[in-house]
């Protein structure tokens, strides 16, 4: 299955998977750092550690948007949001994943499944949570559809 070229928003530039994807154009609070005034070093020090093992997988695009930072290759598959003293964030994956590592699991369809989380610190970025990440970066790079999709109930 070959992948159909980007549609790139001739306002803000931005690449999408879809042709006029519904999307707000970054403005003039786009830049990363509005994100982190305010925070801790220690939050900003998490983020690089974040974006350091999401690098490990391949190429990607950080986007800073108004009220989350997301992380995108032909299509976004994850989100942070600093906070105070945590980030919260999702990953996208095309299975579903229950367990303690997840706050909450959204199903949209068979193959988009928004899977919260929250990183206290260094020490939840676990193998397993980085396996969860690579799922979603495949997500991201729309992998997930060169498979059938799941059949109802798995």
């Amino acid at each position: 299955m070959s992948q159909t070229p980007l549609w790139i928003c001739p306002d803000c530039g931005r690449d999408f998977a879809n042709r006029n994807q519904t999307h707000t154009c970054a403005g003039p609070d786009s830049e990363l750092e509005h994100h982190f005034r305010g925070k801790p070093p220690e939050i900003r020090r998490l983020f690089d550690t974040f974006v350091e093992r999401v690098r490990t997988l391949g190429p990607v695009t950080v986007l800073s948007q108004k009220t989350r930072i997301a992380f995108h290759v032909r299509m976004s598959f994850a989100q942070l949001t600093p906070k105070q003293g945590w980030i919260d964030g999702h990953l996208v994956l095309a299975e579903r994943h229950d367990g303690p590592m997840f706050r909450k699991v959204t199903t949209f369809s068979p193959r988009n499944h928004l899977h919260e989380f929250r990183l206290n610190g260094e020490g939840d970025l676990t193998p397993a949570f980085i396996e969860r990440l690579a799922e979603a970066y495949a997500v991201g790079r729309q992998e997930h559809l060169k498979r059938p999709a799941p059949k109802p109930g798995r």
